[in-house]
């Protein structure tokens, strides 16, 4: 008994001259079990970051997975994804390229930006649509995070604004322009189109403007019937006889010098002073 004792005095005494050893003896089964389990860690590792990568791409995939679009119905001016043209009274009638537009929903309800600070909804501002483009969704970029861009310039895309969704665009820049006051020369519907189309990166541009969207519309359009090209033509070519009878052809001249001065402001306004026109 007494031997006993004496070894178990001795064993803490030397427990507190030496605590190093214990304190060490205790760790080395967690250090072995962290160097064990360390490559194991490694391919967990691994396995999630290649889990939200697969996330990314899906998500990214789902984004752009789009449902099928109604057809087009004139006479229930439903226009899906698309852009519409009609033209302006009087100022078509001198410059019959000149015109109001609107971008339509999913839905085919469509949009236009009609009056200082009011975008108008499934009521086209002077009159029903005389032009369309159906535009191709699979063009846009609906990014879920700034990871998920699909267009080449996902900085540019970023600072002009995204959306998820084609209707989401619309619903920013229709509450964008409802803070706007409306001018034919600086801040008009076209503007407001174009807007949108940079939010949707359509074709991989964020640089949709007045002038580029004109021409998308006059080069890739459709009349909507023989009626709608009476409607918009009609006024230029009676106007440009009238002036030939009564003035000569000097006023075909004049009419040219108009167009040419119209145009010419938007392209300074555009790509000389950044800003001028929206």
């Amino acid at each position: 008994m007494r031997q006993t004792l004496d070894l178990h005095l001795l064993g803490a005494v030397a427990s507190q001259s030496n605590p190093f050893p214990m304190r060490v003896l205790r760790r080395i089964p967690l250090l072995v079990i962290g160097v064990l389990a360390l490559p194991s860690a490694n391919k967990v590792v691994s396995h999630v970051e290649a889990a939200c990568g697969d996330e990314v791409v899906s998500s990214s995939n789902e984004m752009q997975e789009l449902w099928p679009l109604g057809e087009v119905d004139q006479k229930g001016a439903k226009f899906p994804c698309c852009i519409v043209w009609t033209p302006l009274p009087v100022v078509s009638w001198l410059a019959p390229y000149i015109g109001h537009v609107g971008i339509a929903r999913e839905d085919g309800t469509v949009l236009d930006f009609a009056g200082s600070n009011f975008v108008s909804v499934d009521d086209l501002a002077y009159g029903s649509a005389a032009r369309c483009l159906q535009l191709d969704r699979r063009k846009c970029c609906f990014p879920a995070n700034l990871a998920a861009h699909v267009c080449a310039r996902s900085y540019e895309h970023s600072e002009a604004g995204t959306a998820i969704s084609w209707d989401d665009a619309l619903r920013s820049g229709a509450r964008r322009f409802e803070h706007k006051c409306y001018n034919l020369f600086t801040c008009n519907s076209h503007s407001f189109v174009a807007s949108c189309l940079n939010r949707l990166a359509y074709g991989g541009s964020v640089s949709w403007n007045v002038l580029n969207l004109a021409a998308l519309v006059w080069l890739r359009g459709r009349w909507l019937g023989k009626m709608a090209v009476v409607r918009s033509l009609l006024p230029f070519a009676a106007v440009a006889c009238v002036g030939v009878l009564m003035a000569g052809w000097s006023f075909l001249i004049g009419m040219a010098a108009f167009s040419s001065l119209l145009l010419g402001w938007f392209v300074f306004g555009v790509y000389c002073i950044k800003g001028l026109v929206c």
